[in-house]
């Protein structure tokens, strides 16, 4: 079950002109991952600020900024030859707080708990997949509540102002993703 993460490919093929334009004009890929933190800040901060639907265009815009410099700064450095240990560690810790800072957007709309409680689900998928990888096994993506899936959602908080029932679906689907993520990874490492 990969959800949205299905059209990744898809996806890359629609970026790669933009990808070899940041090639030949040398743009490091850390600063795309820098990039995506500053786009979920941007949409956490229409979030919080502007009222549903106001916010909906704006959250829209930078979120897909977001899920674009995230998809670029790996292929980025696949393609030329600027793949480092050092910049995976930054991709990752950059896809944490992307994550996480676009839901702290929540925090003036609803209750810290359930903010902290869908914050603590969201990062669990990825925590899992990271550690399977560390384990030998190949990462695992996708959902049926993965990065792709979050943004989607929280468009939906934007544009309609549901806030409580979309951080609980974020939450709920986000532990259903990890543990799905862990049974697969389970079976994986048992080979």
């Amino acid at each position: 079950m990969n959800g949205l993460y299905s059209l990744k490919p898809w996806y890359a093929a629609r970026l790669s002109g933009v990808r070899g334009a940041l090639a030949r004009r040398d743009v490091s890929p850390d600063a795309l991952t820098a990039a995506g933190v500053v786009s979920a800040a941007g949409a956490a901060a229409a979030l919080a600020w502007l009222p549903a639907p106001l916010a909906a265009v704006p959250v829209a815009l930078l979120l897909a900024a977001r899920l674009a410099f995230a998809n670029l700064d790996g292929a980025l450095a696949r393609d030329t030859g600027r793949t480092t240990r050092r910049g995976a560690l930054l991709n990752e810790l950059g896809d944490r707080a992307a994550d996480l800072v676009v839901l702290a957007g929540f925090l003036a709309l609803a209750p810290l708990w359930l903010v902290a409680i869908t914050a603590l689900a969201a990062t669990l998928p990825s925590w899992v997949s990271l550690a399977g990888a560390a384990a030998g096994a190949p990462r695992r993506n996708g959902g049926p509540m993965g990065k792709t899936e979050r943004c989607l959602l929280v468009l939906v908080a934007a544009a309609t102002g549901w806030v409580v029932p979309v951080l609980a679906v974020i939450a709920v689907g986000s532990l259903l993703t990890a543990v799905l993520r862990c049974g697969g990874l389970w079976k994986e490492l048992a080979r």
